[in-house]
Parts: structure tokens; sequence; C-alpha cells
């Protein structure tokens, strides 16, 4: 049976999806998304959402087990139940899930429960879920569509990723996992292997050291947090291993062998030395990828490029009436990146006057600890583009706020264009700096010179205090350090 026509359905409802559909509600667009799990995506089941409750149990074992330090006595052992642990993550999960469909609902989306084929531009067949990626299949909540053909003027893939699986080392769920079973585990590894530096690895390898496993990670790449200013990532690293994690960078996995009692990577670790590491689990974090099979995509001709698909900075693909946004469109592989594009898209089928989105823009954070918070070129990028720089710095140690936390490492670090005063890039390692970030976003998508920023009152004592000294050093007008 066909339905009647949809201005806008949406295939996904993960971060992109579903706040591209309740915005297209908003502008009175007739809409429709399609989901085949869970309401809100990889994000909020399994990924930015449920990891940031296992962290902060983490970060509340850390601060009891230093009580000491802020004046404070623990009677008793100490000891972390995983268990409950996981109970917490998924619960908030659960909630923020039910919030997703009760917003939909509240802005009168049809949620239609499958999975989806584009037939053609404009028209889509869903068909049963056959099952959700790691939980058994709920029903169908009430209000929701099922199988069948539904047309729409406009269709939004906006399927997300999952883990990248390496030829050799495929995850069983058991000794070699993906974040999904990093996420739940029945018991805590004594100890563990992380095969990839990126944030979706340092913050589980940040999560598991801190609750007492041993680990080690392994990246290919010469520095950790390849994407990451260098100073930032090295002083990260030095925070990482004096917390007790063994880092090996420019280093490969070849081989993986299990056995009953866990893994052994054979690793090659440059330079023709080759050794050696076991432990009870390894986590591939090598990387996530697009879901563009089974879409009927590029039978329609739409442009397909290293497992995504190829969108500009709208939203729109090779073949008219058929938009990607989020992970699925390409890096970075970010949910408010996603969220971003969802609006724009929609505000461009509706006629509105939109502008592409601009990448440079767009902060990146990693939730381990210490934390890491970026945005804009690093510094070695700024001056491969052809920029004559002025950087600043400002550490911890030199902020009221950060000494009184117990928190007295991490840098806040400024790149500017020393001819325009234009701020280039902003970078931070340290307590809060996935809060901080922000300050320096806003600022360089009004486009604030130095002058702006210098000539801003911050408030004392915060660690926002850091921000306004880097960009005093950069001038050499720095105050406190």
């Amino acid at each position: 049976m066909t339905s009647p026509p949809y201005d806008v359905l949406i295939i996904g409802a993960g971060p992109g999806g579903y706040v591209a559909a309740i915005r297209a509600a908003q502008l009175g667009l007739k809409t429709a998304v399609v989901e085949r799990e869970h309401l809100g995506g990889i994000c909020l089941n399994w990924g930015c959402i449920p990891t940031k409750a296992l962290l902060r149990s983490a970060e509340v074992y850390h601060l009891a087990t230093h009580a000491g330090a802020y004046g404070l006595k623990l009677e008793g052992k100490l000891t972390a139940d995983p268990t409950a642990i996981v109970k917490r993550s998924r619960g908030v999960s659960a909630t923020l899930n039910g919030g997703v469909g009760f917003l939909l609902k509240k802005n009168k989306v049809d949620i239609i429960w499958g999975e989806a084929v584009v037939d053609k531009p404009g028209q889509v067949t869903v068909i049963t879920t056959k099952k959700a990626a790691m939980q058994p299949q709920p029903p169908p909540p009430k209000g929701t569509l099922g199988a069948g053909t539904y047309l729409a003027r406009n269709i939004i893939v906006a399927t997300g990723a999952r883990p990248r699986v390496l030829p050799g080392i495929e995850p069983d769920g058991k000794q070699i996992w993906t974040y999904f079973e990093a996420m739940v585990p029945e018991a805590m590894p004594k100890s563990l292997i992380v095969m990839g530096s990126g944030a979706i690895g340092i913050e589980f390898a940040s999560f598991y050291r801190t609750l007492g496993a041993e680990v080690t990670v392994i990246e290919l790449l010469p520095q950790i947090l390849p994407v990451e200013d260098a100073e930032v990532a090295g002083l990260a690293r030095k925070q990482f291993e004096k917390a007790g994690m063994k880092i090996l960078t420019g280093a490969k996995v070849t081989k993986v062998e299990k056995s009953a009692s866990g893994v052994t990577a054979h690793v090659d670790a440059g330079d023709g030395k080759q050794q050696t590491i076991t432990a009870e689990k390894l986590i591939s974090a090598v990387g996530v990828q697009g879901n563009i099979e089974g879409l009927g995509l590029e039978k329609l001709g739409v442009k397909i490029e290293r497992g995504t698909i190829v969108a500009d900075g709208l939203g729109r693909t090779s073949v008219t009436g058929i938009w990607a946004i989020g992970d699925v469109a390409g890096a970075p592989m970010l949910a408010h990146k996603a969220e971003h594009e969802g609006v724009t898209t929609v505000e461009t089928i509706k006629g509105l006057h939109t502008h592409p989105m601009d990448k440079r823009k767009i902060p990146g954070c990693t939730y381990c600890h210490p934390q890491i918070a970026s945005v804009g070129l690093t510094e070695a990028k700024a001056k491969e583009a052809g920029h004559s720089v002025k950087v600043g710095r400002f550490p911890f140690r030199g902020n009221g706020k950060a000494i009184a936390l117990g928190e007295p490492e991490g840098l806040v670090k400024t790149v500017f264009d020393a001819k325009t005063g234009q701020l280039l890039g902003a970078h931070m390692v340290g307590a809060e700096v996935t809060e901080l970030i922000q300050g320096f976003v806003v600022a360089m998508s009004l486009e604030t010179t130095e002058e702006d920023l210098m000539h801003t009152v911050f408030p004392h004592p915060t660690l926002s205090e850091m921000m306004h000294e880097s960009v005093l050093d950069a001038y050499g007008r720095v105050i406190h350090s």
C-alpha cells in the first residue's frame, strides 16, 4: 500500500535524523522518520550518552580514591560494581530514548519501524526489521507505522556509522570487543589492549584504567589522538602514562591470537622490532564506516566515496531529491555535526536562506581524564596553510580555580593569524575543557579578533580565565604566567 506523500522522509532516527525531523515539522513539512533499531541512534544508545555515564562513574571513583587530597576520609574499601555501573549507563540511555519518542510525537512526526530501501527518488520501501545490532528487537512503539511503500518529495539518508573491522581481527563479542561490548562488560577485565587512540579508544582506555585495569594502547600513527594539536596530545599522553597506561605509537597489530585465558597481540613496533602483548580483552577502536549497504543508493547514481555518501555543505547528493547528513555523509563523524546538518538540510528543502557548514568551526571533544577539546586549525596545520601565526599558552597551574579543584595539570592553547588577528584554532587539555571550548567556537563563528577577546571580561575565579590569559599570552600581555 502506498502512503500519501511526505514532504520529507528521513532514514535513521539518530541525532541527525530526529533533529532534522523535528525541524522539518516545525517548518510545516509533513514528515516521517524510518528507524530499524532504537530512537536516538548509536549516539544516544551506544555512543555519546552512555559512554559519558560510564566515564562519570570512573570520575567519581577517581575522586573517591583520592579523597585524602581534599581533606576527606573514607572508611572501608571502595570497589567498582560493573553491573551497577552498566545499569546506570543503560538507564540514562533509556530515559533519553523515551524523550526522543516524546519529541517526535509532540511534533507530529510519523515513525515508521523497519529497514528502508530507496527504490527511486521519491519512493522508499520499508521492510520488517530483521534484528537489532546488539539486543533483541523491541516491539514497535505505539503510534508507529510499519512495512510498506512510502512516497516522499525529499528523502534524507541519516543512517549513521558502525565500527570499522580490520581483516583478521574481527570482533567476536567475547574476547575482541567493539565499543558495543566495551560498554556493557559483565565483569571488569584485569588487563586490556586498546587498538586505536582516537576519541573512542582513548575514552575506553581511560575508563578501564581508572577502574584498575592494566591498559595498553596501540596506535599506528606517531601520536595518540591524531587529529589533535601535537603539543596537547603530548601533554595528554604524559598524564595517561602517569596514571599507569602503557602507550605504543608508530606500532601496528599484525595478528591477534585467542586462547582460553585471553588474547595475544603481535605488534610491529617499528624499526623491525616485534613484540607480543597479552591481555584478557582487546578493544578494536580503529574508526567507523558509514552504513550505506542495502539502501539501494548506488544503483540510483548516488555518489559514494570511501564508504560514505558524497554530499555538499547543504546536504545535497548527486541525485536530486536525495539528501545525506551525519556520519554517513563523512567526517567529522560527530553527533553535533549531524544535528547541525539536519537543520541546515531541512531549511534548505523549505527554501530558507541557508549557509554551508564550515567544518573548521566544529568542536571536537574527548571525555577521558584529562579531557581534550579543540576547534579550528592546529598550530602545524595553520603553518601548513601558509599562515604566519601567533601562539598563546596558559597552564592550568596558573589558574586559581584549577588549583582549588585539585586539577593543576593542563593547558589552554590559542593560534592566531599574526597579520589579521583572526582566531585560527584553540586547543585544550585538562579538567572540564569540553565545557570551555564552546567559548572559542562562538568567538570563531562571530569572526572575533584578538582585540575583542582581550577586551572581554572573564569571571573570577573560573577555569575560563585561562582562555583569556592564553589570548593575552599570544600577544605578550599575559598577566599570571
